[in-house]
């Protein structure tokens, strides 16, 4: 069984319409009594949208409800979700903590209550039965202020426990004017030896060259080998991985059509980029990441061997995935070691340390 790594995954655009549905009528039945059925919300939250502006909307939808409380009920829900039906080994969630918090607080209160966010995901993502390896990387946002955006990078660095990065989310559109203060921001964080990521050139409107610099991956990054090929052996010679997420630019009007994707796999195969293939929101699009792979395949855009390839390189870039090795192999390590019962590790109990015991192996020996 293959399993997989996802590296570009909204909370808020995690959740599937059907669960999203099922809590506003059991709790807020003012917003399900806007629609008329289950198939006419389903078609407002998941169809195509105009813009990237326009397709940023649909997360405040979900914000408003995902509070301290309510927040264990969806990511309890997600990661079930993720274990069973997409076979993920490893997720990092994103998301901006402060917009969880209450609105009509003080900017300082709400900063004050981010740490409290934090703690929740971090304890709710945490299931025994769902045994996913999971960490969050905090967003700043192009719509907040420069004195929240630095709170959320220090609160990264105070949470490493289960923080592995930064981001810039919010919409690309708004870099331009406060492109210094993001630099400072992106300058600030790895200062602090933070993982840092960032949604840069996804769109035409998006490309800040001026930003690459201070990324360790690069969120979307689609218009660097569509429009701006010339950046391709900077970003091969810094170790830059792309997370491109396919559904997300038809979704968006990004990409008219799913074969202009062919075009990024090509040149950045060409050039020795990484890809690492994601969701973005798979709630939003109703498609979960096995479903991604398979689109590529079947429009021909990639083959095995580069799927496998992009598969690899998501568990490489990985910010908080500790081994050298995919799980796969870790676990073909244990049932060699089970066909051949030793000493070492007799055959008994329940196989816990076991695993622990050749993964430790698998890991110091391939170091």
């Amino acid at each position: 069984m293959t399993l997989y790594a996802e590296l570009h995954r909204h909370l808020g655009g995690s959740v599937v319409p059907r669960i999203l549905w099922r809590y506003f009528q059991r709790n807020q039945a003012d917003l399900a009594e806007r629609f008329a059925d289950y198939a006419e919300f389903e078609d407002f939250y998941t169809r195509p949208r105009n813009t990237l502006a326009e397709y940023l909307e649909l997360h405040t939808l979900v914000e408003s409800v995902q509070t301290e409380d309510t927040l264990p009920y969806f990511i309890y829900r997600l990661m079930r979700g993720a274990y069973v039906f997409e076979n993920l080994a490893y997720l990092e969630l994103r998301y901006t903590p402060y917009l969880r918090t209450p609105e009509h607080l003080s900017q300082g209160d709400r900063i004050s209550l981010m740490s409290q966010i934090v703690e929740v995901v971090g304890r709710a993502s945490q299931i025994v039965e769902y045994p996913i390896v999971t960490s969050q990387i905090l967003c700043m946002h192009s719509r907040l202020p420069y004195e929240v955006n630095r709170a959320i990078v220090d609160l990264a660095a105070a949470r490493r426990d289960v923080v592995c990065g930064v981001d810039l989310a919010g919409g690309d559109g708004l870099y331009g004017d406060r492109l210094g203060e993001f630099i400072r921001l992106y300058d600030y964080a790895r200062s602090l030896g933070l993982n840092t990521t960032g949604h840069l050139y996804e769109t035409e409107e998006g490309c800040y060259p001026e930003l690459l610099p201070y990324l360790m991956r690069i969120g979307h990054g689609i218009q660097i080998p569509l429009k701006h090929p010339e950046l391709l052996p900077q970003v091969a010679a810094q170790g830059q991985c792309l997370e491109v997420c396919p559904t997300t630019y038809l979704k968006t009007g990004t990409l008219q059509d799913l074969h202009q994707l062919k075009g990024v796999f090509d040149r950045c195969f060409e050039a020795g980029v990484d890809i690492a293939i994601c969701t973005d929101n798979a709630g939003l699009h109703n498609v979960r990441l096995p479903f991604e792979y398979e689109t590529l395949l079947t429009h021909d855009i990639i083959g095995f061997e580069e799927l496998k390839a992009c598969q690899d390189a998501a568990f490489r870039h990985a910010f908080a995935w500790t081994h050298p090795q995919r799980p796969e192999l870790i676990l073909s390590t244990i049932l060699r070691a089970d066909a051949e019962p030793s000493e070492e590790f007799p055959r008994s109990g329940n196989g816990n340390g076991q695993f622990n015991a050749v993964a430790q192996e698998v890991t110091e020996s391939s170091r």
